[in-house]
Order: structure tokens, then sequence, then C-alpha cells
């Protein structure tokens, strides 16, 4: 405990499954939090179960230009931000020949260009040392069918540990990335699967994984916590795979 004390964070799509758990342990670690998400009723849940301590906004996470409104709300909240954790994003899963360009640039908007942005505006507010925190995806590394738009814009997103921590050391802002595999969250949910189709998906992905189950958001959230805390201070452009052993495949 206390790992995070007096620290500000800023958490994106945290109202739900990952990021509202990694709300929960960094409040218990002493961070002040503000945590973004788009759907009203679990802004409102967010509201009620992380406390009134907590800033909770309503934020479109592939929304380009709404980045830089997100920064001045931080910035008048907090003045300084000592962590960023990128979390949200979305997983659609179609074959190649089912993609138009809408979808495709709405997972890209979602999961690489709003949080290149955000990255962005937050640049004149991060504290000297800072913490950035991406979360991508086992799906960056292997060849999952369906999944050709989503796993580019993970890997897309992983690629900016490596890029903006030789941009931004010296500033004294770390970037690293986690990559789950596949976790108990409602991400799944949000695919628009009949219930029947939704298992035999969660059933297929679940055999590619060695340990033979889903992953629990506090496995991925502690794992956050490490990598915003002062203990990971020479981790730098630093990637952790928390899949079950998928890419020992």
């Amino acid at each position: 405990m206390g790992r995070l004390k007096d620290k500000r964070a800023l958490i994106t799509g945290g109202t739900t499954g990952i990021g509202f758990e990694t709300a929960r342990q960094f409040l218990a670690e002493g961070a002040r939090v503000a945590v973004t998400g788009a759907n009203p009723a679990t802004l409102d849940a967010a509201r009620q179960e992380l406390g009134k301590e907590v800033l909770v906004v309503a934020s479109d996470a592939g929304n380009a230009a709404g980045q830089a409104t997100l920064a001045k709300t931080i910035a008048e909240a907090y003045g300084q931000l000592d962590i960023l954790f990128v979390n949200a994003g979305i997983v659609e899963m179609r074959p190649l020949d089912k993609w138009d360009e809408a979808a495709f640039d709405r997972s890209f908007g979602i999961n690489f260009k709003g949080p290149f942005f955000l990255i962005q505006a937050l640049l004149p507010i991060f504290a000297n040392p800072a913490s950035i925190v991406l979360n991508t995806s086992v799906n960056a590394h292997i060849g999952m069918p369906n999944t050709t738009v989503y796993g580019a814009s993970k890997a897309a997103l992983l690629s900016l540990a490596r890029t903006l921590s030789g941009e931004l050391t010296p500033r004294g802002i770390r970037v690293n990335a986690i990559s789950p595999g596949p976790i108990s969250t409602p991400l799944y949910g949000k695919l628009g699967l009949p219930q029947e189709q939704l298992k035999t998906v969660a059933d297929s992905i679940l055999g590619q994984v060695p340990v033979g189950r889903f992953g629990n958001p506090a496995e991925i959230a502690k794992a956050v916590v490490f990598f915003a805390s002062d203990e990971a201070a020479f981790a730098v452009g630093s990637e952790l795979l928390i899949d079950g052993g998928m890419t020992t495949l």
C-alpha cells in the first residue's frame, strides 16, 4: 500500500473492466484518480462505486479533437499529471472481406488515433518524472483469425512504447506497455454477437490459452500499478505479456 501516494492519475476507459479495477487499486495505493468513459450508465455507476474523490469524465476515446478538452479538464483538476493509463479500446472481429472503411476508422480511432492525440495534449502537464502505461494486446503478436484490424491497431499502440520512450525519456516520462491475453471483462459482450455465438467465440479463444482459463482484471491492474510506481523507474519502453501462455504455443 502507498506505492502511488499523492500521485495524480488518469485512466481512460476506467468505468468498467480492467480500467475500473485499476482505478480501485490506484486508490488503494494512495493515488488521486480520474477516469473516463462514454456510457452514461457506467459513468454513473463508477461515480457511486469509486467514491466522490474520483473525477469521472465523459469522454469519447476515439474523438481526436476531444482529447484537448480532456487534457484541459485534467489540468484544471490536478495541475499536473503523474500517471496516464491508456486503457480505453474496442475489439471488433470480422473476416477480412467484411470490413468497411467506417468500421476500420472506428477501431483505429479508439485504439490508436485517440490515444496518440491524448498523449500529445497532455504533454504540457506531465510531471517529471511521469509514467505512461499503454494497454495493448496479445493480438499484436499472434495471427488469430478475424482480428486483422484489431491486432494492427494494438500493434500500432504497442509501437508507441518504444518510439515515445526514445522521444520522452529525456523529459522524465517513462512509457511502457502491458499486453493482456483474454481477460474476463465486459469487452467481449460488446461484440454484438448472440449469446450462443459469443460462447462459441469464447470457447475457441480459451482453447488457445495453455493455463486453461481467462485472466481476471485484477491480474492486469497489478501490473499497471507496478509500471506506474517508482518501483519501475528503470523500466523504459518495456512490454509485459500477461496472456496465460498464448504466445508460447
